[in-house]
């Protein structure tokens, strides 16, 4: 006889079933947000090309622009293949050691994604501010004149931190309610030292430098806006330009990037602490701040937004039927507000 009652079986049959349809649902809106990720920064990155082939030059933002879209897009690409891998590979047949270099693999691009994103910030932060400290000043002026070797190196270091997860983190598809093939565990002290110390430089380190940045654009505005109001006695609202949008850009990226970090750093508390299976959620929520913080890339750089506002119309015209759905175009008109090179 069973030591189990027939309706435990049942209802606990009931919840496998339930979890798998969640798993197969957060699977499918993360290939969604997959193909606009990839879709925005591709553009991000052909239209970079285009431009370095007309001018010959590419400015330290396009840089790190470049570096960030092929950071996600790597992230993207290595993350919905790992997804795949646990939705086809249900009774894990596939080496577990396999899995979980993936998924080294997928946090180290993680890593480089919110560092790219911080330094871009930062980047802006050193256009717009005028800092009177010249040690600062001196070491704002080193770090951006070695911008292709900082984005060359942040991917690096990415790969260094992470490596030694393959060995203080355990590798198994244990999970309270449900299995994932080769999740990485920190089952013990070092691990969860090491998991500490990963969330810390991964996470929190730029996510209070994008703050730090953050609220140094946001005193410069507000200092400019009032000068600009006192000069003109008030007659008219003070306009900055490509400036505004600029900064309308960088601290959207950061707002974008403070809901991400709370919500990455409690999924990661249910996956370490309770051992839930929330690691699929991880990958969906990164992929939708990845897609969001594209499009807010694309609508800073002026040139972009204009092109990709004028081929969707373009697009549009050929389906009368959809004309409704025509984003007006803004013709640019002179002005001589202050500017910041984007």
């Amino acid at each position: 006889m069973s030591a189990f009652p027939p309706y435990s079986v049942s209802i606990c049959v009931e919840d496998w079933i339930m979890i798998g349809l969640n798993k197969v649902a957060v699977w499918v809106m993360t290939g969604q947000q997959a193909v606009l990720t990839i879709f925005f920064n591709v553009y991000i990155f052909l239209m970079s090309l285009w431009n370095y082939k007309q001018k010959k030059k590419r400015s330290p933002s396009e840089t790190i622009i470049v570096a960030l879209s092929m950071a996600n897009m790597a992230h993207q690409l290595v993350c919905y293949f790992w997804m795949t891998m646990d939705e086809t590979d249900t009774e894990c047949r596939i080496n577990q050691v396999f899995y979980g270099f993936i998924l080294a693999l997928i946090y180290s691009m993680k890593f480089t994604v919110m560092w790219d994103t911080g330094f871009l910030t930062f980047y802006y932060s050193t256009k717009l501010v005028n800092t009177p400290n010249h040690c600062y000043t001196q070491i704002q002026a080193f770090i951006l004149k070695h911008v292709t070797l900082a984005v060359v190196l942040i991917p690096l270091c990415g790969l260094g931190i992470c490596t030694p997860m393959l060995v203080v983190f355990h590798s198994d598809n244990y999970t309270r309610t449900n299995a994932d093939c080769g999740v990485l565990f920190p089952d013990t002290t070092p691990g969860l030292v090491y998991e500490v110390m990963y969330l810390l430089l991964a996470d929190v380190l730029p996510g209070l430098l994008m703050v730090k940045c953050c609220i140094s654009i946001s005193v410069h505005l507000a200092i400019h806006l009032r000068n600009m109001k006192a000069s003109t006695n008030g007659a008219h609202g003070p306009k900055l330009g490509s400036q505004m949008r600029v900064i309308q850009m960088a601290l959207s990226l950061v707002a974008i990037f403070i809901i991400f970090l709370v919500v990455d750093l409690y999924v990661n508390y249910e996956i370490v602490v309770n051992h839930e299976n929330a690691i699929v959620l991880t990958f969906f929520f990164t992929s939708v701040y990845t897609t969001v913080a594209a499009m807010v890339l694309i609508y800073g750089k002026k040139t972009l937004w204009k092109a990709l506002i004028h081929e969707y119309n373009v697009c549009l015209d050929g389906h009368s039927c959809l004309s409704c759905l025509k984003v007006p175009q803004q013709k640019s008109k002179p002005s001589n507000s202050a500017k910041a090179k984007n």
